[in-house]
């Protein structure tokens, strides 16, 4: 259900077209909501059908031209009322973690080589939102949605940083064993 919503977001932050869309999930949203281009467009469809957006009409007449979508007072509701909704918390699961406690029984073999992969690869998502952050994010950008947005990519950095802390933490326990 929030595929919806994240897009209703991204368009009441700045009307798009759906290319404009992926792209801007490639960059922003897709860190911590992930969408294929076809998604996005099928939902694009249904939100239009449904009312909750509109094309906005070309400024000049083309053939091929992309189109560019704004919500409409329905779709700002919708996501209103989304934003106010309780929600309880997912159940985490995290294949690594699985795959770990099967090496408790089955022995580490090739365990130890993922977890070095999956520490490179936290590290460099965390330099990536620590470099979003000095950018987009400098002393003095506190208006409301500034700090909001910068509370969402915190929630990534600190995320990225327990997993960058907990992997050494592993590998050193790896590194221990008999």
């Amino acid at each position: 259900m929030s595929l919806p919503h994240a897009i209703l977001t991204a368009l009441l932050e700045r009307p798009s077209s759906g290319l404009e869309l992926t792209r801007r999930f490639d960059r922003s949203i897709g860190y911590f909501w992930s969408a294929t281009h076809q998604q996005i467009y099928r939902e694009l469809g249904r939100l239009e059908a449904d009312g909750a957006i509109r094309a906005l009409a070309a400024e000049q007449p083309a053939r091929g031209q992309k189109k560019r979508y704004e919500v409409l007072p329905a779709g700002r509701a919708e996501l209103a009322r989304w934003t106010a909704a309780s929600q309880d918390p997912k159940p985490h699961r995290d294949v690594l973690l699985l795959r770990l406690r099967a090496a408790a029984v089955v022995g580490t073999a090739g365990v130890e080589a993922d977890l070095r992969r999956h520490l490179d690869l936290h590290r460099r998502q965390l330099a990536e939102y620590e470099e979003i952050e000095r950018r987009d994010f400098p002393p003095g950008r506190d208006s409301a949605q500034d700090r909001i947005q910068h509370l969402v990519l915190r929630a990534g950095i600190d995320l990225e940083t327990f997993w960058t802390k907990w992997l050494t933490h592993a590998l050193e326990e790896l590194a221990a064993l008999p």
